[in-house]
This record gives structure tokens, sequence and C-alpha cells, in this order.
């Protein structure tokens, strides 16, 4: 059956204030940065894994595939052996209790290692509870520029791209298209004022005039569409969420339509008849992920049967199965020793040297637990690159590879996938 990935259309509900998300964990962590520690062993031999779900009202579907994700991934970890022969455990999920309560429940559980939550406005809860503890925290939906710079005594990692991964992917399309000049229309916020300036940078770096922008408040667009009219550019990137409709409809008042916009992953929809016949006839827009293939479709309705969604659910797995090879590499289940190794065992680079070998140069690629086990079972380093793509962590727990699905509008409004683009180094 075919499944949807729908995330997008509820970003707009995770939007987070960064200055608050900051100053709440400006005292968090143990000190030291775990990213790079060289922690003796402590775990008791059981590698558990715990997982927020903190989506309620309109976003409580996105709960099902992540639980399917990790239910998933630690039956295939189980399937090779576990880890040290020993099965690994998912704790109880408590989706009733708020975020910070979720992180103490797991954290007196003995979790290893935390999967979540989806919200990037409550990163900074569970961050501020699991660091204390010595608990990687690995999210697999958190998307706000501004969680790069966290404090988390280096405890936190994420295999969503940040917002601004995809600045670089929408230019791109703008030049393939052939356009020489672009101006930016982005609705005002931290959301669209972060990826404006990572698209500005990106189109000025490739060549692109970028001609005069503009911001706007959702409801409010017909300024900036007329000025972005005048200015005449050969396409326009519309970065917004909720207020993406009505600019839509500007736009085209201002003679901007068809081929000439390229919509932000926030302003991506299926918008139809929401819309006159054809305005979006050959837009584009950029999707963070890649589409999960059958294959792993079939494997999470074997875990969930009645599932009808799959966002975020490669990221989970990806996390997951991220935290096992930690283990596996450190030969110990703890959270200092899983820290320690998350950027090893995805090809990430520290300090500008490669962490998987330390001459520059990633180990070849592996594919599932079983096949980058191996891998750690004949020499000290492996790359794994999952269901979402390459990962490749940063030091700051950021992936230095981000994959995006390309949609093309008919001229109904609405989207069809085309391709995939992807942004950063390959790792």
């Amino acid at each position: 059956m075919p499944f949807h990935r729908s995330a997008v259309r509820v970003r707009a509900a995770l939007a987070v204030s960064l200055g608050a998300v900051l100053a709440v964990t400006a005292c968090s962590g143990t000190g030291g940065n775990a990213r790079v520690d060289a922690p003796e062993a402590s775990g008791d031999g059981v590698l558990r894994v715990g997982l927020i779900l903190d989506n309620t009202g309109d976003t409580a579907f996105l709960n099902a595939p992540q639980l399917a994700a990790a239910k998933l991934a630690i039956k295939d970890i189980n399937a090779a052996g576990g880890h040290k022969g020993r099965p690994v455990e998912l704790l109880p999920v408590r989706q009733d209790q708020e975020t910070a309560e979720q992180a103490n429940s797991l954290a007196a559980a003995k979790a290893d290692v935390v999967i979540g939550p989806t919200d990037s406005s409550h990163a900074a809860a569970a961050v501020d509870v699991l660091s204390n503890a010595r608990i990687p925290l690995i999210s697999p939906a958190n998307t706000a520029a501004g969680l790069s710079g966290m404090a988390s005594g280096g405890y936190y990692f994420r295999t969503a791209a940040a917002d601004v991964a995809q600045g670089p992917v929408l230019a791109k399309l703008a030049k393939d298209a052939g356009a020489a000049t672009i101006s930016v229309l982005h609705q005002e916020g931290s959301y669209g004022k972060d990826l404006s300036a990572a698209v500005t940078e990106a189109a000025q770096q490739s060549g692109l005039t970028v001609l005069p922008g503009a911001g706007f408040k959702p409801g409010n667009a017909a300024e900036g569409a007329r000025s972005a009219g005048k200015a005449k550019p050969d396409a326009v990137v519309l970065i917004a969420r909720e207020g993406a409709q009505g600019a839509l409809a500007e736009l085209n008042n201002a003679g901007i339509s068809g081929s000439r916009i390229i919509l932000s992953d926030g302003a991506f929809a299926r918008y139809g008849s929401g819309l006159a016949s054809r305005v979006l006839d050959g837009a584009r827009a950029v999707v963070p992920g890649q589409l999960p293939t059958a294959a792993f479709q079939e494997k999470l309705l074997g875990v969930d049967p009645s599932l009808e969604d799959v966002s975020y659910a490669a990221e989970t797995y990806d996390a997951v199965t991220l935290a096992a090879l930690a283990a596996a590499k450190a030969q110990d289940d703890a959270g200092r020793s899983i820290a320690a190794n998350l950027i090893p065992v995805s090809g990430g680079a520290v300090s500008g040297g490669t962490a998987a070998t330390g001459t520059g140069a990633p180990a070849a690629p592996c594919r599932t637990y079983k096949e980058c086990l191996g891998g750690l079972a004949s020499g000290p380093h492996v790359n794994y690159d999952g269901e979402s793509g390459p990962v490749a962590f940063d030091s700051h727990g950021d992936i230095t590879t981000a994959v995006f699905s390309v949609f093309t509008y008919g001229p109904d409004n609405n989207p069809s996938p085309t391709g995939r683009e992807t942004a950063g180094q390959s790792g």
C-alpha cells in the first residue's frame, strides 16, 4: 500500500523559539563534550532504547511511524545478534506524559539512549534531563537551525537535517532551470529569516543575481509579491508555512506563476482547487529526506498493519541503528560510550578530520546493522548509510549530508515526485 510522507504539512506546528531553547539549555550537560570523550566502559550489558513521542492533536499521526520504525530497527538488530549476544530492549512509551516527564521516566528506567522528540521546541526539555543523566538524545525530526548551538554536553544529535540545509538545493533548482536572477519571498519568523539568508548566500555563490526580496506576515503577502513582480526575476523562491497559499495567490496576481516558482519544504502541499487553475504548473518544491523504498514500507507494515504515514520513520530507524552500532563499536552500552561513538560509526567528522578513519576519508558505506557489525568485526571503522540516506554526524551532532526529494507541480496544482538532490558533503 502507498504511504504518505506528510510531515511537512505540520512543520508550522513544530516551530520553535530558539532564544527560549538556548536559554533553557545554557546550563545543561555535565561539562566537557561527550561526542569526543574516551569514557571507560560502564554499561550493565543490556542496551535499552527509549522513545519520546511528543505529538498530540493534529500532529498525533506522527507518533505511529516513529514507534513502528523503532520497533523494526530493534527487531533487525536482534535478528543480527543484538548487543553482545543479548537482545536490545525498547522501553515502554508514555505518550500521556509531557516531554520532560517522559525523559525522567526513561532515565529512571535506565535508558542508554533516547530517540526523539519530534517538536524542535521540546528539545530543550528533553536535553535538560537526559544530558545531566549522561544519556544521548537522537532526534529524528528536530529541524530548527539554532539547535546546532544548543548546550548539551555533547549528548544531542539529530538524523534530520536543519531547515537551512535546503538553501543550496533551492538555489540549485533555480539555476538548473536556467534562471540568472532570483528573488526570495519569505514568511516572517526564524524559519523564513534563516532559510532566506541560506538561499541568498547559496545563490550568490553559484553565480545567480539575487534581486531585492521581501518578508511578509501570513495573510499579508500582497506588498511583497508586488515587489517581486516589479523586480522581474527569472524565479521566485517562496519560503513559507501557513502563509504559503495566500502568498502564491498574490504572486499570481503579480504575474509570477508556474515554473518561475520554487517552494521550500514548509510551503509544500497539495493545493488543487485552492488556487486558480495552472498557477503552479511546472513549479518545483523540496521535501526533506528520500522517499522510502518499497521494501522498507513493507517491513514497517509488518510491524504496524494500520500504518498510513511514514513521516520520520526512516530517520527514527537510522537513529536506533546508529545507537546500536555505537554501542557495538565501544563494546559497551552506557550512554557516554554511545555518545562518544556516534560520529565514528556514521562516517562523520570532528575538527576537520574524519572520525571514522582519521585520514580524511570515511570508510565505505554499509547499509544495515548486520553489514556494519561485520565491518566492525574486521576493522575499527564503519560508515552507516541507512534508510534516510547518508548521515555523517559533525561536531555539533548534525548530519552533514542532507537528502531532499524534489516534486514538480502539474496543471492541477498538485505535486508529483520528480527527482532527488543532496546538500552537503557526502559521508
